[in-house]
């Protein structure tokens, strides 16, 4: 006696119908559950790729941020060594000038010009008598010490923008570079 003579004749292509369809779901599904492993390998794989492409990538623009910050930190080196070498400058012209005013104002020093021999034979200013002049007893003229202030307060403008632009230039050396 077989299986099919246990099940009535009317319901027997129900049967063999209901077992071919079992085998074939079952083939179904263990194909279905091969293809999701597969399917997930692949996608791990390309997951991990694109993570390791992206590392490559992150490490590259860190490595780029760093040598732009090293170049910055240089410059800024630079910069700082040139904004004290401009301060030591402008420090000493400072003192300079404030040691020539008050040289002036003590009397400790006399500004004077030369006057044009020809011009001053109608002026009664008398010739210098001293001896380790360098104008050979050319005829000078003393200056007010106000006016000499003046004058001095002038140049030390002049001293300190000359600083200051040679401190811009070479800023301007330095951000090119």
């Amino acid at each position: 006696m077989s299986i099919l003579d246990l099940i009535p004749a009317p319901l027997r292509p129900w049967a063999i119908a209901l077992v071919l369809l079992s085998i074939a779901g079952a083939g179904a599904t263990g194909s279905w559950v091969i293809q999701d492993w597969r399917y997930g390998n692949a996608l791990a794989e390309q997951a991990r790729q694109s993570a390791d492409v992206a590392k490559v990538a992150a490490e590259a623009m860190v490595g780029a941020l760093v040598i732009e910050q090293d170049k910055r930190l240089a410059l800024e080196g630079r910069l700082k060594v040139n904004d004290e070498s401009h301060y030591r400058k402008l420090s000493d012209a400072q003192k300079a000038q404030q040691h020539l005013s008050d040289r002036l104002a003590t009397a400790d020093l006399r500004l004077s010009v030369l006057i044009d021999a020809d011009s001053a034979s109608g002026c009664d200013v008398s010739k210098a008598t001293g001896t380790g002049g360098v104008d050979h007893a050319a005829v000078r003229a003393r200056l007010d010490p106000a006016h000499a202030q003046r004058i001095v307060a002038i140049t030390d403008e002049g001293d300190r923008g000359m600083i200051a632009l040679q401190a811009c230039q070479a800023y301007v050396r330095e951000i090119r570079r």
